[in-house]
């Protein structure tokens, strides 16, 4: 053997049961694992041309991969001013303000969270005088719905309802005329189709700054829900530059009112790419939000809302997912409702008998989301093989343990004690995949595993944790990220853990994810990240 890389830290975490005792060095070959061992195996491996990192008292582990990102889609979701700090209307409307009097030609937003308008309704004079003249398109938080004001809905020429293929709707009053809130993706790319498109060179720019913000932050790779042209055009030409410092993992979406040629149009994408991206899954939805009344759910939310699938025939969705898992196509579903998550399951299991065995056994598909679930759907994971995607900061962030919150409120107390069990689902055997959906939530993952472990927002020791039995230990938030990732995306044979043969995919971090306080841990520093044994990011007193 002679390595290319040896990486030493005082404490290394392999996340591969067969090594029982402690290691503390790790060389790489070829961009993959060759040995593990400790400190004095190291002085034996050490050739000629080998080069050293020791990160001293740093703890290494598998390389973190968030297992639901946006960061193409994301570009558009973030241009305009961050409005996910403002907790009250006046604070909205002030950031808005201030943004308006820049010179653009649109006053964009994003981040908007619904609960800074208390029993405000969503409406377009909300914007009209704070916009300065200007067309106005304000993103909500949950990248599912918008705010356009009245010049923005008269340059869309938006003057009634729609009707769409797909559950969207452009928000009317009772006489009929638009107020301004548009639900879903239909109905917002009405206006966002005649905003200017923003270059693709300076596009090329902002995804390469996020992507080596995202190795900052500790993160190899990323599960990516979305795909088109322009997400291979940019991830490739910075490839081809060298600027693309983790792996990503695409699914393109497959909507309603699609069929057989567009469902074979995007299983020919399936294994294309470069070397660190590939189009590997296809992403559908099978319900929406529960702050836009657009998830499925068995029973209403408060308003009455939120009885209904993303597929106006929800059959055309299991035609579909049956479609793509009989080709061996891993799928990703989109489901936060209850009656939504039985539905995939539905689908699911319809597999067996119709799908080659082989086939269904060497395919991964997985539910997104999950954040109010029965405890009878909770008992349906067990031995299906359906990995469970969850995001604990949705939790965390934008819900509260008195169900004040604009979630919690619509789904009432019962259904609010049922939000995102992480627990109960590893617990009952699932594999859990963790993620941020950024831009939905802040990306940074230490955070996120922390947030997983407290059921509170990191660093606010004061707040309440949000159903508290659900909390994750240490180990199962590490693993939602290394191992449980791996296997969410069928790679534990490849990577995952600290094994050799394995990807050479690492994090360092200062403190130990294992043993450190969550609030400590989340505050703390990244080390360093490699890919492919490449280093990506290491702090400069390391270098």
């Amino acid at each position: 053997m002679t390595p290319d890389l040896i990486v030493l830290a005082d404490t290394i975490h392999t996340l591969d049961s067969h090594h029982a005792h402690p290691l503390q060095a790790v060389a790489v070959s070829g961009g993959v694992v060759a040995a593990v061992g400790s400190r004095q195996d190291a002085l034996d491996w050490q050739a000629t041309g080998t080069r050293v990192v020791d990160l001293g008292s740093a703890t290494l582990t598998p390389g973190l991969v968030d297992c639901h990102i946006h960061p193409v889609f994301g570009l558009d979701l973030t241009i305009g001013v961050d409005l996910s700090s403002a907790s009250t209307l006046e604070e909205v409307r002030a950031l808005l303000r201030t943004e308006a009097a820049r010179d653009v030609d649109w006053l964009r937003g994003w981040g908007l969270n619904p609960n800074a308008f208390g029993t405000v309704p969503l409406h377009r004079n909300v914007l009209d005088d704070v916009s300065d003249g200007k067309p106005a398109f304000i993103r909500l938080f949950d990248g599912h719905s918008a705010v356009a004001n009245s010049r923005a809905l008269a340059v869309a020429g938006i003057h009634g309802r729609y009707e769409f293929e797909q559950a969207s709707e452009v928000v009317c009053d009772s006489d009929g005329v638009p107020t301004g809130f548009l639900i879903e993706a239909a109905a917002m790319e009405l206006v966002q189709s005649h905003i200017p498109k923003e270059p693709f060179d300076e596009r090329k720019s902002r995804l390469g700054a996020l992507l080596r913000d995202f190795a900052r932050s500790g993160l190899t790779g990323g599960h990516v829900m979305d795909h088109s042209d322009e997400s291979s055009a940019l991830l490739q030409a910075l490839e081809d530059d060298g600027e693309l410092p983790l792996r990503l993992r695409t699914a393109p979406w497959c909507m309603p009112g699609s069929g057989e040629g567009e469902w074979k149009e995007l299983a020919r994408t399936i294994g294309t790419g470069g070397r660190r991206w590939s189009i590997e899954a296809i992403k559908l939805f099978v319900d929406g939000t529960v702050d836009n009344g657009t998830a499925w759910l068995y029973e209403p939310d408060l308003y009455g809302q939120s009885t209904a699938p993303f597929w106006p025939r929800p059959e055309e969705y299991t035609g579909a997912v049956q479609y793509f898992a009989s080709r061996g196509i891993p799928t990703a579903t989109h489901a936060i409702g209850d009656a939504g998550v039985e539905h995939v399951l539905d689908a699911l299991e319809s597999l067996r008998g119709l799908v080659p065995a082989d086939i269904l056994r060497g395919t991964v598909h997985r539910i997104e989301h999950l954040e109010t679930v029965p405890d009878d759907l909770v008992d349906r994971f067990k031995g299906t093989g359906v990995v469970a995607s969850m995001q604990p900061t949705h939790c965390t962030h934008y819900s509260l343990a008195d169900h004040s919150d604009n979630w919690s409120t619509r789904l009432g107390a019962e259904r609010a004690d049922r939000a995102w069990r992480c627990r109960d689902l590893r617990e009952a055997g699932v594999t859990l995949g963790i993620g941020s959906d950024w831009p939905i939530a802040p990306y940074e993952p230490l955070p996120i595993m922390a947030d997983a472990q407290l059921r509170r927002r990191s660093g606010a020791p004061e707040q309440e944790p949000i159903a508290p039995s659900q909390a994750l230990s240490a180990l199962q938030a590490l693993e939602g990220y290394t191992s449980h990732a791996a296997k969410a995306a069928g790679l534990w044979d490849v990577s995952g853990s600290i094994t050799v043969g394995k990807r050479a995919d690492f994090t360092a971090f200062e403190l130990d994810p294992l043993t450190a306080d969550p609030d400590e841990f989340a505050a703390s520093s990244v080390l360093g990240t490699f890919v492919d044994g490449e280093i990506q990011f290491l702090l400069e007193r390391l270098a």
